[in-house]
This record gives structure tokens, C-alpha cells and sequence, in this order.
């Protein structure tokens, strides 16, 4: 005796070794041996054997049309058996039951399975979907196949075009394109990345990795939202002081200036002068929603994206030739830069020069007056006497290091030329505008501390940086008191900071309470964006520096060990390490061989070819 059943959800057939009723003891055709329930038995059958009954039934299977068998069928519930009696017109062979099991079996969508052989026809609209799905999966197979040839070959369909975005940073593993990309992927052996490079939908690396950040930081686009004008602002008087700012050549946003007075007596007015752009952006207004969106300038090599509007950095930036509105700290001090008082006013300075940092000498560092000395050299002498002074009190050692500017050409050469300047920190007029800007900003926190204000504070304690709502210990600064307040233009937590400044000025309530949830919500949501524009300025300057080495066509350059295996490289601000590096002392120079350099990954390869010594 032999039997067609159902085994793990399979037609197969073979021959009897034990019937117990219950279960059976099957041979498979295969040759295995299974104890198969006697309820997944569907046909018991003498003639031909079970391997014969497969493949002439699979063979008639093959000839049946589903579609036919669906309109003769009845409505109701029916059995394998009956439905191959009514086709073949009279009890069938054992083969012809078999090829309509297997049919009834492979045919999901005409039929439903209702029990041990049993089943019955789908209704007709499940059965025009079903269709209509395979008809569809058909084609879109058919569309896989040829966009995928098409990639292959280095070749970009307009479809997969349209979804650049979202193929190579937001990939939907259910859409049609990226299933076409990962055909591709598979038949090329490489990244998807990597394919649609080939295929020119990255012509940029550098566009590659900044439309990453900002489809991450900025996911609905870089326009401003409608702001409409800015208010008008308060009548204010104008200092009689001429103000000049120091910054960077590509500075846009001029946040600070300063001045020296003569005052009658003897001593000097020293002014520290602050852009007050929150005389006109009130809290919840347009603008500020606009600003609290972005919390931050964001910085990088070659460009950056303001947190406001250009009309309202123009508005309130210190240019030359214009007198914006200021928060100002005037300082009094003595002929030898010592402070005895200060004040905080507002009002509006004269900026008459803008100085450019790359273009300012060090000769105010020196106590004797040159007629050689550029101008403005007689102020910042006088500046540098005062913060002499302010460090001196503060006690803290100056920390010397190198940074490194980046000047990106963009008309150069194609996608820019880069030029990476190495510029050592410390110097006496990096410590001159730093030693101010940390005067003014702890100078401002205690004047909100001494009036129960809160204020958004910067603390340090066990080596960590974090913001506060209350002022505490900056152990790097030696500051009980450091508050942002320096970079309005810049910074949303200056902004906010300056609102609570001029209420206290005004003698009025601040805009921000000290149990504020919003104040709180503002300060968390600073401190994750901030630290997350931070982390993408450091990736683009790792990203220029790659560019830098491919543009110099450097092939082995020198490396500084900091411990083990890791290095810092002498010439660019590169961290890495080393795997075949072996034991050097901490400070050793070693030559290093470069060697592949990824620029769509931002990687780079290098191999220790020795020391500087054995060189």
C-alpha cells in the first residue's frame, strides 16, 4: 500500500511499512522513513508506485490551469477527490489525484485549504487582488532587473536619481529603488555607497557628507521660516567711543568690540562692547522661534549655516562704518590697566575698523610706543595692560597649543582648494580678546546671581563642562560665575542670556523665571545640538584635512606619539592610530607612509615606515 500525505507542509508519497491506526510507518520516496498521523493521509493508492504517482502527477499539474479549475469548482467546501473526478469525467488514477492535490496545494490564491483535502474557492475580488499583486510583482521584478543591468553597467536610471536622499542616507528597504540598488550591490560586490558613486550620484564628497548632516540636523531644508520684519527698536544713546572688533577675515557675524576713552583724572574707560540683537527678538516671537529651531551657528571648513537671518546678523553685527546697538561693559581702570569700577549700559558705538586677526602684529605686547606701530596698536596696548591684570587675578596658567585654520577656495579648483594654516593658541592676542570675553561673561553672571536671575551657565567640575541654570564653579576658568553672553549673534544661549541682562538693567521682570520649564527645555536642547555641531565641524575638518593630503599629493608625512599606538600628525590636526606601530616613547616622531585615503568614508590608511631619528 502506498500514500499521498502531508509532511511539514509538503505533498510527498510513499509506501506503507506499519499501519497503526493512528500513525503510520512511510518510506518516502527519498528513502527516508517517517511516522506519519493517519489525519495528514490524503490517498491511499495500490497502483503505481509512490515515485511514479509523484512524477506523473507533477506532470499533469503542470497541465492544469488553475484559472479553469477556479470556474468549474463549486462554491461551497469541497475534496481534492471529488474536484480530479469531476475533470478526468470518472474515478481517477492516483497520479491524476495527486496532480490535483498538488495544484489545489500551489494555488494559495484560487484556493483555500479547510482541512485533510479539503478546500475551497477564493471569492472573487480576493482573487482579482491576488492577480493583480503577482502581475505586479512581475513587473516590478522585470524594472529590478533592468534598472539593476543599468546600474551595473555605471549608469544612473532617472528613478533611482529622484531618490538619491533617501538611497544613500534614509534607506527604505522596502522601496523599489533600493531593492534595484541591492541587486546591484550584490552583483557588483560593493557598497551602495559605493555603486552609486560609480553611477554619479555623488559628484561631491563634500556635498555627500554635508547633505548628510543637514537631511540629520535640518530635515526640513535650510530656509528660514516667514519672520517678517524686525521690530523697531528703543531710542538709545550713542557713545562718544570709536570701537574696533577683532575676528577671523570670513566673520560675518561680529558679536564684540572694544574701545579705549581717555577719562578726565587721569584714568581710562575700557569698553567691552556686545551686540544686542535681543532688543529686538523678544521671547516667543518669529525670530526667536527661528533661533531657538537652530541654537547655534553652525561652523565647518568653507561655509557655515547662521542661526539667524543675514538681515538680522546685518542689522546688529559691529561692521565698520555703522553704529549698532550694544550691550555694553565699561570698565574704569588706572593708567596701569587696574580695574576700580565697572557699569553695564546700553547703548549704540561707533565700530570704526573691523581687524582681521591674520592681519594684526603683537607689537601692543611691548611696553614701548614705536612710531612704527600700527594704528590701533595704542588701544590694544592699553587692553593688554588690563587683561595682564584680569589673568593675574583669575590665576590660571595660559595653555599654549596649535589649532588650525581652514581657508577653503571654492573657485580655485573644482570642488575648492583647501589650505589647513597652523596657528599656535596663546598668543598675546588670542589671550587679549579671550581674557576680555572671559571678564565680561563672568562679570555678567555675577550681575544675574546678585539679582536672584536665572541665566544659562557654563560649569566645570571633575573635568566635565555641562550648562546650568545657576552659576557654579568653572574649575578650567577659575570662575565661580561664567555665564554665555559674549555671542548673541551666534548662540542661543547668549541670546536668551542678553533678554534676561537687560529685564535686570531695566529694573523689570526677567522674561525667564527661575522654575521656568522652558528655560530648562532650552538648555537641554542647546547642549545635545551644540555638542552635535561640534562633532560635524570636527568631521569636516577631518574630511579637509583627507582632501589636503590628496591635493599635495602627499605620500609619507610625520606623526607625534601621544601613547601606544596613537598619534597626532605634526602637520595636520590628525588623530589616529597605528596597528604597526611598535613600543615608542611618548613624544617620539615617527615617519608615516600614506596610503589609501576614502574620501566618501573619511578614512584614511598609513603605515610606520620609522622614526625621525632613522630617517
Amino acid at each position: 500500500m502506498n500514500v499521498l500525505f502531508e509532511d511539514d507542509g509538503q505533498l510527498k508519497a510513499g509506501s506503507v511499512l506499519a499501519d497503526n491506526d493512528a500513525s503510520l510507518q512511510v518510506e518516502a520516496v527519498s528513502g527516508k522513513r517517517l511516522k506519519v498521523k493517519a489525519g495528514h493521509v490524503l490517498l491511499r493508492f495500490a497502483t503505481p508506485g509512490p515515485a511514479e504517482t509523484l512524477q506523473e502527477g507533477g506532470r499533469l499539474a503542470a497541465e492544469l490551469d488553475p484559472n479553469f479549475l477556479w470556474e468549474v469548482s463549486e462554491d461551497g467546501e469541497f475534496g481534492f477527490a471529488d474536484l480530479a473526478r469531476e475533470y478526468y469525467g470518472g474515478a481517477p488514477t492516483a497520479p491524476q489525484a495527486a496532480a490535483v492535490a498538488l495544484l489545489l496545494h500551489a494555488s494559495p490564491m484560487h484556493f483555500y485549504k479547510r482541512g485533510k483535502g479539503r478546500y475551497s474557492k477564493a471569492p472573487a475580488q480576493s482573487l482579482k487582488a491576488a492577480l493583480a499583486s503577482v502581475e505586479r510583482k512581475a513587473r516590478e521584478a522585470e524594472q529590478i532587473a533592468g534598472w539593476a543591468h543599468e546600474l551595473v553597467e555605471g549608469r544612473l536610471p532617472d528613478a533611482l536619481r529622484a531618490r538619491r536622499s533617501m538611497l544613500l542616507y534614509r534607506p527604505d528597504k522596502n522601496a523599489l529603488e533600493w531593492k534595484v540598488l541591492a541587486a546591484a550591490c550584490e552583483v557588483r560586490k560593493q557598497s551602495p555607497v559605493e555603486v552609486l558613486a560609480a553611477c554619479g550620484a555623488i559628484p561631491s564628497t563634500h556635498d555627500y557628507h554635508f547633505d548628510a548632516f543637514v537631511l540629520e540636523a535640518f530635515p526640513q531644508g535650510l530656509a528660514f521660516a516667514p519672520w517678517g520684519a524686525i521690530p523697531a527698536l528703543p531710542d538709545l544713546t550713542t557713545s562718544f567711543v570709536r570701537a574696533f572688533s577683532i575676528d577671523d577675515a570670513s566673520t560675518v557675524e561680529i558679536d564684540d568690540a572694544f574701545s579705549v576713552r581717555e577719562l578726565p583724572g587721569g584714568n581710562v574707560e575700557i569698553g567691552i562692547h556686545i551686540a544686542c540683537p535681543a532688543l529686538a527678538i523678544g521671547r516667543d516671537t518669529p525670530l526667536d522661534r527661528i533661533a531657538r529651531e537652530r541654537l547655534s551657528t553652525v561652523y565647518m571648513p568653507g561655509r557655515k549655516l547662521t542661526m539667524l537671518p543675514d538681515e538680522v546678523v546685518d542689522a546688529f553685527t559691529m561692521k565698520a562704518g555703522t553704529a549698532p546697538p550694544a550691550l555694553t561693559l565699561a570698565l574704569e581702570v588706572t593708567p596701569d590697566g587696574t580695574v576700580v569700577a565697572q557699569t553695564t549700559r546700553v547703548e549704540r558705538v561707533t565700530i570704526a575698523a573691523n581687524l582681521r586677526l591674520d592681519a594684526v602684529s603683537s607689537t601692543f605686547a611691548n611696553d614701548l610706543p614705536s612710531p612704527d606701530d600700527p594704528p590701533w596698536t595704542a588701544e590694544m596696548r592699553m587692553l593688554w595692560k588690563v587683561v595682564g591684570k584680569l589673568a593675574a587675578a583669575r590665576g590660571k596658567d595660559d595653555v599654549n597649543r596649535i589649532d588650525f585654520s581652514f581657508d577653503v577656495d571654492w573657485q580655485a579648483a573644482p570642488g575648492g582648494r583647501i589650505a589647513i594654516v597652523p596657528r599656535e593658541r596663546g598668543s598675546p592676542l588670542d589671550k587679549l580678546v579671550a581674557e576680555l570675553m572671559i571678564h565680561v561673561n563672568d562679570t555678567w553672571g555675577r550681575l544675574l546671581a546678585d539679582h536672584g536671575v536665572a541665566g544659562l551657565y557654563r560649569v566645570q567640575s571633575g573635568g566635565k563642562v555641562k550648562m546650568s541654570t545657576r552659576p557654579g564653579e568653572h574649575q578650567g576658568l577659575g570662575l565661580m560665575h561664567y555665564l554665555w553672553s559674549s555671542s548673541p549673534l551666534r548662540r542661543y544661549s547668549d541670546l536668551v542670556n542678553q533678554r534676561q541682562l537687560l529685564a535686570v538693567i531695566d529694573g523689570r521682570a526677567p522674561p525667564y523665571a527661575d522654575n521656568d520649564a522652558s528655560l530648562f527645555a532650552a538648555l537641554a536642547d542647546f547642549e545635545a545640538t551644540y555638542s552635535q555641531y561640534a562633532e560635524f565641524q570636527s568631521r569636516m575638518e577631518h574630511y579637509w584635512c583627507l582632501r589636503w593630503l590628496v591635493q599635495e599629493e602627499v605620500r609619507e608625512t610625520t606623526a607625534e606619539v601621544i601613547r601606544e599606538n596613537l598619534v597626532r600628525f605634526t602637520r595636520l590636526p590628525i588623530v589616529m592610530r597605528l596597528p604597526d606601530l611598535p613600543p615608542q616613547a611618548p613624544g617620539c616622531i615617527v615617519r608615516i607612509g600614506v596610503g589609501r585615503i576614502d574620501l566618501l568614508a573619511a578614512t584614511l590608511e598609513c603605515r610606520v615606515l620609522g622614526t625621525k631619528e632613522e630617517a
